[in-house]
C-alpha cells in the first residue's frame, strides 16, 4: 500500500522549523501561497525560539516536530 503524502502545511511548517533553528533569516521564506507562507512563518518563530532558548543539536532532539510526535 503505498504512503499518502504529508500534508502541504505540515511540511512548510517543519521546513520553516529547520530554517529558524539554524538561524536562517524569514525573509528567505520559499511560499509564495499565502497560507503556506505563513505556515512557514510559523514554524520559523517556533525553531528561532528554540535557537534562543539553546534547543540546538542534541539537546534539542524532543523539540523538533519532525521527530517528537
Amino acid at each position: 500500500m503505498r504512503r499518502q503524502k504529508r500534508d502541504m502545511f505540515e511540511r512548510a511548517y517543519l521546513k520553516g522549523y529547520r530554517a529558524g533553528v539554524s538561524g536562517r533569516s524569514k525573509d528567505l521564506c520559499p511560499a509564495a501561497n499565502p497560507q503556506m507562507r505563513q505556515e512557514w512563518i510559523n514554524g520559523w518563530r517556533d525553531g528561532r525560539a528554540d535557537h534562543w532558548d539553546g534547543y540546538t543539536g542534541v539537546s534539542g532532539i524532543h523539540r523538533s516536530p519532525g521527530i517528537a510526535s
